[in-house]
């Protein structure tokens, strides 16, 4: 499996969210890839090993909950960076996001600075 340097997977079902993730996230310097459901990120997972996850919670195909399942169940995605994106803030869906290996909860809507938090908050403590 290759893993990339400063990438980004970004899934998100909605295209105009999608299109705002990919932009702020290329000028913040990643390379950014994308997926529109949960089927076709578990996909491109499998194929290449991001530096960080960025998904949302409600997606078709397969739920942001079962592509994290997918990251923790899988040693060669061990460790892997989540940050989760998503316009559910109940603490139950942070909680559960957590158990499954999220660092990082990003309510909808957010502002270019929390989302620039967020990224760095999601990969402290990994190298570049």
């Amino acid at each position: 499996m290759t893993i990339d340097k400063r990438s980004v997977l970004v899934v998100d079902d909605d295209p105009e969210i999608r299109k705002l993730l990919v932009t702020a996230l290329d000028r913040m310097g990643f390379t950014v890839s994308q997926a529109a459901d949960g089927k076709t990120a578990m996909k491109r997972l499998d194929e290449r090993r991001p530096s960080l996850l960025c998904i949302d919670l409600m997606l078709p195909e397969s739920s942001g909950y079962d592509v994290c399942e997918h990251v923790k169940k899988t040693p060669t995605l061990n460790g892997l960076p989540i940050l989760m994106v998503s316009a559910r803030t109940m603490p139950e869906d942070r909680a559960q996001a957590e158990e499954l290996g999220v660092r990082v909860y990003l309510s909808k809507p957010f502002t270019q600075t929390e989302l620039k938090t967020a990224v760095a908050q999601a990969l402290e403590g990994n190298s570049p």
